[in-house]
Formats: C-alpha cells, structure tokens, sequence
C-alpha cells in the first residue's frame, strides 16, 4: 500500500516509498569458494568474506545476508540482488552497473565510487553510512528511501526517481541533471545540496527552509542578479 502525505502547501499530496519487508529465512554460512559470473546464491550468510577483485557478474542473490564484507573492485555487474540485506559493506569501486535490487536493505555502508548506473532499485532501503560519489547515472529508482546516511557528490544525471524519500540523509553536491524526479519528498532531508541540474527539482516536495538554502543556485539557474 502507497503512502500519502500533505505537501508543503498542505492542500496537495506526495506518495511516500513502500519499504521493504524482510524476513530472511535460517541461513546458510557462505564457503568462502568465491564468486562466480552467473553464479546462484540462495539462502548464503556472507559473513566478512573477502569478495574483493571477485567477479559475480550476473549473478543472483536472493534471501542472503551480507554483514561487513569487503567490496573494493568487486564485480557484480547485471547482478540480481533480491530480498537480501547488505549490512556495512566497504569498499572501493565496487561495480554494479545495469543491476537489479529488489527488496534491499543497505545498512552502515561505507562505499567510495559505486557504480549503479542504468541500475534498478526497487522498494530499497539505505540506512546510515556514507557513500562518496556514487554512480546512478541513467539509473531507476522506485519506492527508494534515503535515511540517516552521507551522500557526497552522488551522480544522478538522466536517472528516474519515483516515490523516494530522504529522512535524515545529507545530500551533498548531487547532480540532477536530466533527470526526473515523481513523488520525491525532501523535506525530511538533514541537508540538501544541489551542484547542478536544480530545475529538475520539478516532481520534488522541499520544505521552505529547504527553499531558501536552494536560493542562491536557484538564481544562478535563472539567471538572476542579486545584489544588495
């Protein structure tokens, strides 16, 4: 069931995210053989295993808990990542271009230049940590809540975002540019910093002190002198 809440003006509404939910079954400890493009994990507790340099391109997690495993360079391309939890995860580089995450939860991530472009994330949860520059470029986003994480310089040119929501989550630098935004509410947001792309904000809900702060970059959009 989709959430309604008021908007700024109180008389319009903006669809709020349907969240995950997740119940994961009594799992099965990974074996530490590697991963493997195309490979089918189900039901696997990855519990700090080294998956660094690793290819599992292609392949399928589903109902698998990943708790502080090493991610840097990983390869993970086209890969399916369903009803799954992802719990402080680090790493560099990390590559899931075109891939699919359905019912995720991310929790205390700490990941520099994740690449999620052309990406689908659907009823996904990001949960504390912080991400620099992540890669969402062309990327699909539905039913996506943002919550008491970092975001720094995060990429979402030409992306499609739909029912997202930011609570508590600092937003650093984004770029927007091209892209389209239905039923994204960022008022609940910690900070907002648009680098480029601020017209996009169209579809958008900010609060008005969010307004304000976006003043400045709003007249530099428009074109507009401001002087005192």
């Amino acid at each position: 069931m989709v959430r309604t809440r008021a908007g700024a003006t109180g008389g319009s509404t903006v669809k709020g995210a349907r969240r995950p939910e997740l119940r994961l079954p009594p799992l099965r400890p990974y074996d530490g053989g590697g991963l493997e493009p195309d490979g089918d994990y189900d039901g696997l507790e990855f519990g700090r295993a080294d998956l660094a340099g690793q290819d599992g391109g292609g392949a399928r997690f589903l109902d698998c808990a990943l708790t502080g495993c090493a991610l840097d360079g990983t390869r993970l391309r086209h890969a399916r990542l369903l009803d799954s939890v992802l719990t402080a995860p680090r790493g560099v580089g990390t590559d899931l271009a075109e891939a699919t995450l359905r019912d995720v939860e991310l929790i205390d991530a700490r990941l520099g230049g994740t690449q999620l472009h052309g990406a689908v994330l659907e009823r996904v949860v990001v949960r504390g940590g912080k991400i620099d520059y992540l890669n969402l470029r062309g990327a699909k986003l539905k039913d996506v809540v943002f919550e008491g994480c970092v975001l720094v310089e995060p990429d979402l040119h030409g992306a499609r975002l739909e029912r997202v929501e930011f609570v508590d989550c600092v937003l650093k630098e984004a770029d927007l540019t091209a892209a389209v935004l239905k039923d994204v509410d960022l008022r609940a947001a910690a900070a907002v910093g648009i680098a480029r792309g601020v017209d996009r904000l169209a579809g958008a809900v900010i609060s008005p002190a969010q307004l304000l702060d976006l003043a400045p970059v709003l007249a530099a959009q428009l074109g507009i002198r401001v002087e005192a």
